[in-house]
C-alpha cells in the first residue's frame, strides 16, 4: 500500500465509522425509549391494563417517548456545542490552556511561535492561536470549528523535550488535523457524545432520588420500583452507550491519526521529525498523559494518548512510538512500504516520480524516504498548489535569529 492510497483508505474508513456511530446512537435511543416507556406503564398500571411490555410498545406511546429522548439527547449535544462555540480557545481554555505572548522571551516559546509560522506557511493557512498547556508530559492538540477560530495546544514538555525538527513534525501533524477537518470533526464527537451521556447522568440522578427521597419512599411499592428500575437502567444503557462511542471515537481518531503523520511528511519533508517525536514520547518518564480534568472528553484531539486507557480499543490515538511500533519508524505510524509502493522500489540514495507523486530514499535507511505530494498529491486535490519550499520555509535554513 502505498502513501496516497494509505490516505484514501483512512478516510474511508473514518467515514464507516461515522456512520457506525449514527446507528448506535439511533439504537441508543430506540433502547431508551422502550424502557422508559415500560416504566410509564408500571408507574400507571390503572390506564394501562394486561401485559406490561405489549403495553410499552404501542406506537403512539413509543413515539411520544421517542421524541423526549430524541428531544433530551439533542439538548445535551446542543448545549456541549454551544459551550464550545468559540472554537478553539475554549477547548484549550478547557484543558487549563493560557494564550502565547507573542513577546514572550522564552526561547522554547519563541521557537513554538515560529514553528508554527513555518508550517501555516507550509499548509497555506492563516496562523492559528497558540496555547501552552502547564503539564510536563508531551502532547499537542489542534482544535476549532472554521479556519478563523483555530487553535493550537501544546504542553510544556513538548516544548522542552522535543528538538527543532520534532517539535515542526508534531506541529505539522496538527496542521494536517486543521486541513482535514478533523477539528470539526472531533467537536462535533464531543458534542454527540455529551448528548449520550445525559442519559445516564439522569438515570444517576434517578437513583440518587429514590434511594434519598422521602416522598418516593412513601409511594406505593410498585411505583418506587419502578422508578429505581428506569434510574438504573438509564444508568446502564446511557454509560454503555457512552462507552460503545468512545471506542468508536477512538477507532476515528485512530484513522486520523495514521493520516496526520502522513500529512505531517509532506509539509516538512521529513521523516525523521513526527518518528523521532514519538521516540521521545515513548522514552518519555511522564509519557503524554494529561492531568486536566477534561482530558477524557477531548482525548480525540491529542497527539498522544491523553488518558490512560482500559485497552488499546479505546486509546486515542493509536497506541505505540516504542522501538518495535510503527511510530519508530522515520514516517511516523505509517505502516512499511509494501512491494507496489515506488518508495519501495527506489534504489537508496535515488528519486522516484510517478502519477500519485514524487519522493526520494534516503541511503541506508532501509525503506525508508522522503515523498512529495507531486501535481497529482493530495494537497493539490483539495486545491491547494504545493508551495515551493524557499529558504526562510526551509528547516535547514531558518530565519536569522530564529531557534
Amino acid at each position: 500500500m502505498d502513501f496516497f492510497t494509505a490516505q484514501d483508505r483512512a478516510r474511508r474508513l473514518t467515514g464507516r465509522l461515522v456512520l457506525l456511530l449514527v446507528l448506535a446512537v439511533l439504537a441508543l435511543i430506540a433502547v431508551t425509549s422502550v424502557v422508559v416507556a415500560l416504566a410509564v406503564v408500571l408507574l400507571d398500571g390503572a390506564s394501562f391494563a394486561g401485559d406490561p411490555l405489549a403495553r410499552a410498545l404501542q406506537p403512539r406511546l413509543l413515539v411520544g417517548v421517542a421524541t423526549v429522548v430524541i428531544l433530551v439527547v439533542g439538548l445535551g449535544s446542543l448545549v456541549r456545542h454551544l459551550q464550545l462555540r468559540a472554537g478553539g480557545s475554549a477547548v484549550a481554555e478547557a484543558l487549563g490552556g493560557r494564550p502565547l505572548n507573542l513577546e514572550t522571551r522564552d526561547a522554547g516559546e519563541r521557537r513554538l511561535l515560529n514553528v508554527v509560522e513555518e508550517m501555516a506557511i507550509a499548509s497555506g493557512m492563516p496562523v492559528p492561536l497558540v496555547y501552552v498547556l502547564e503539564d510536563q508530559a508531551i502532547n499537542a492538540f489542534a482544535a476549532g470549528h472554521e479556519l478563523d477560530d483555530v487553535a493550537i495546544g501544546v504542553t510544556r514538555g513538548a516544548i522542552e523535550a522535543l528538538d527543532r525538527d520534532q517539535l515542526q513534525g508534531v506541529i505539522a501533524h496538527e496542521f494536517s488535523h486543521i486541513l482535514h477537518g478533523d477539528m470539526r470533526l472531533n467537536l462535533r464527537l464531543v458534542a454527540l457524545l455529551h448528548g449520550i451521556l445525559v442519559i445516564g447522568l439522569i438515570g444517576r440522578m434517578l437513583l440518587h432520588a429514590s434511594g434519598s427521597g422521602r416522598r418516593l419512599r412513601s409511594r406505593r411499592g410498585r411505583g418506587h420500583a419502578a422508578v429505581l428500575g428506569l434510574g438504573a437502567a438509564l444508568m446502564v444503557v446511557g454509560y454503555a452507550g457512552t462507552l460503545c462511542g468512545n471506542l468508536i471515537k477512538a477507532a476515528v481518531s485512530r484513522q486520523r491519526e495514521f493520516l496526520a503523520d502522513a500529512s505531517a511528511v509532506q509539509f516538512t519533508r521529513n521523516p525523521e521529525g513526527i518518528g523521532g517525536a514519538l521516540k521521545v514520547l515513548a522514552a518519555h518518564r511522564l509519557g503524554s498523559r494529561l492531568l486536566a480534568t477534561h482530558a477524557a472528553e477531548f482525548s480525540h484531539l491529542f497527539f498522544g494518548s491523553g488518558v490512560r486507557s482500559l485497552s488499546r480499543l479505546t486509546a486515542t490515538p493509536p497506541p505505540g512510538g516504542g522501538a518495535d511500533s510503527p511510530g519508530a519508524a522515520p514516517l511516523g505510524r505509517q505502516p512499511a512500504a509494501g512491494p507496489g509502493d515506488p518508495l519501495a522500489t527506489t534504489p537508496p540514495g535515488q528519486c522516484f516520480s510517478s502519477r500519485r507523486g514524487t519522493g526520494c530514499r534516503d541511503p541506508g535507511r532501509g525503506g525508508a524516504g522522503r515523498r512529495g505530494g507531486g501535481k497529482r498529491g493530495a494537497a493539490e486535490r483539495r486545491g491547494h498548489r504545493p508551495r515551493s519550499p524557499s529558504p526562510r520555509r526551509d528547516r535547514r535554513a531558518p530565519v536569522r535569529g530564529r531557534p
